[in-house]
């Protein structure tokens, strides 16, 4: 009896997590993000600052060419970890029968969004003024927020995993000599965790 009532609380805690929660994340999504990042970060230090050197907390001015490459890249990155969540995650949702973009969904994408597009404007204005090496752990700090942000819209490793890579963007301001390796560890390694055990969560 007792472990009836224990199953019965069970279903109805799921229940409200599934009303109040976008619960059905896919751990493939999270992994899919990680390896565009790291597929992003050989490019950028091979196209980008392998070109520029060793960077100090002074504007440079970057040639037509290195600008050319950088945007390139992160735009090519960008867009190759969206379309791979989209996708993962639609599966997702559609193996428990539901709507990707339903009303849950719906906030934790705008959660998600808001910070994010407050952390692009900022380097997009920093990247105009010269300011390349603040990019990186500031991408990193907003990214990390809004994860954070977004993660009482869903499972609590998306809060987990926002506080390290804030964690690796306020390491990367003080060692900027490491600061891409930093950006590759959260946006990469740390993705690619989290989809892991998000997947091994769901058996």
């Amino acid at each position: 009896m007792k472990e009836e009532n224990l199953n019965h609380l069970k279903e109805i805690k799921e229940i409200m997590d599934r009303s109040t929660r976008f619960v059905s994340l896919s751990g493939y999504s999270g992994i899919s993000v990680g390896i565009s990042a790291l597929i992003g970060s050989f490019l950028a230090d091979k196209y980008v600052f392998s070109e520029l050197g060793v960077l100090d907390y002074f504007p440079i001015d970057l040639s037509q060419q290195v600008l050319h490459n950088l945007l390139v890249i992160a735009t090519g990155t960008l867009l190759l970890a969206v379309v791979s969540w989209v996708f993962f995650n639609k599966c997702e949702a559609k193996k428990h029968q539901e709507n990707l973009l339903n009303t849950q969904s719906k906030r934790l994408i705008l959660s998600l969004f808001i910070p994010l597009m407050a952390g692009g404007l900022v380097c997009l204005f920093l990247l105009t003024k010269g300011f390349l090496i603040l990019m990186i752990p500031l991408t990193l700090v907003f990214h990390g927020l809004a994860l954070i942000n977004a993660s009482k819209y869903s499972v609590t490793e998306l809060r987990n995993l926002g506080y390290l890579v804030v964690l690796l963007g306020l390491l990367a301001l003080p060692f900027s000599e490491y600061g891409l390796m930093l950006w590759a560890l959260g946006f990469g390694f740390l993705h690619i965790l989290y989809g892991i055990i998000i997947q091994r969560k769901k058996g």
